[in-house]
């Protein structure tokens, strides 16, 4: 009996360490939200004199700056092009990259160890030095200030990585089931169709989310090649329609970054387990 109640509080006192152990980060994670949210329904008064607390709403909540948002700017267009900027790009981005990280996890072939190497080094250059090159391929193609100048330039940075985790993921399916299917009359494409991708919908999921994030949140393409206001994208049309020399329409601002944020959100809450599962895999993998 002494055992059991000893064994009992020992386990309380671990799990009350445990989550007081979370709390810092937790509230690290939640802070820059929560200031946002506060701040977008405080009055400019409130906002701007130096009596107020900024960490909570002192004289009422409005919505004046959602209304200001969605009234006298474009944001509805801005959302919608970062909608179909991200699927598109991501879309295009994942199809290369299936095909491939799997070349690179079953096929052999001279160098193809230097090659999945190479593919990675790439990503890790900056986007800084890669704007100035791509500019004169999107101004050669004809689609300078246009969505498509965007949808095209962001599969450079999200190919490589994305072909890097799909090539750690695919190693860790069993070649002995592929073979099997290649026994019995499977092309490679269907093995890669029927018997891969069914297995690597983890994989599929983190690339999709790591994909649809960066291009939600990519700012320095997104500024340098689209210059029209009906064809920017929510972050660029925000930060560029809201700060207008020294004047920052914070309330403004701050309603926008919240609901551009809503989408990633959303996406984390319902597939974090497939992300997490898909990055750790493509991480101790190949």
């Amino acid at each position: 009996m002494i055992t059991g109640v000893r064994s009992r509080g020992a386990r309380f006192r671990s799990t009350v360490f445990g989550y007081a152990n979370l709390l810092p980060f937790i509230f690290f994670a939640l802070f820059p939200f929560y200031f946002m949210l506060i701040t977008s329904f405080k009055s400019n008064a409130e906002l701007y004199s130096l009596k107020s607390v900024p960490l909570w709403i002192q004289n009422g909540a409005i919505v004046e700056h959602y209304r200001y948002l969605f009234g006298r700017t474009e944001f509805l267009t801005w959302i919608k092009n970062s909608l179909i900027i991200s699927v598109t790009a991501t879309s295009i981005s994942l199809v290369i990259a299936l095909l491939a990280g799997y070349s690179l996890a079953r096929l052999r072939f001279r160098g193809v160890g230097s090659f999945g190497t190479a593919v990675f080094i790439t990503y890790l250059v900056p986007p800084t030095l890669l704007f100035l090159p791509l500019s004169q391929v999107v101004n050669w193609l004809g689609i300078s200030d246009k969505i498509w100048a965007l949808i095209v330039t962001y599969p450079t940075f999200l190919v490589p990585f994305s072909t890097w985790l799909l090539m750690g993921y695919f190693r860790t399916i069993p070649r002995e089931i592929e073979e099997c299917a290649l026994v019995d009359g499977a092309s490679r494409m269907q093995t890669l169709l029927r018997i891969a991708l069914p297995m690597a919908i983890p994989g599929i999921v983190c690339v999709i989310l790591f994909g649809f994030t960066l291009t939600w949140n990519e700012f320095i393409y997104a500024l340098t090649f689209v210059s029209q206001s009906t064809n920017k994208t929510a972050i660029v049309g925000v930060t560029a329609d809201l700060i207008r020399g020294d004047i920052y329409y914070w309330g403004s601002l701050m309603a926008g970054a919240v609901l551009a944020s809503v989408p990633v959100v959303v996406c984390y809450v319902f597939f974090l387990d497939y992300y997490v599962s898909g990055l750790t895999a493509g991480a101790v993998k190949g």
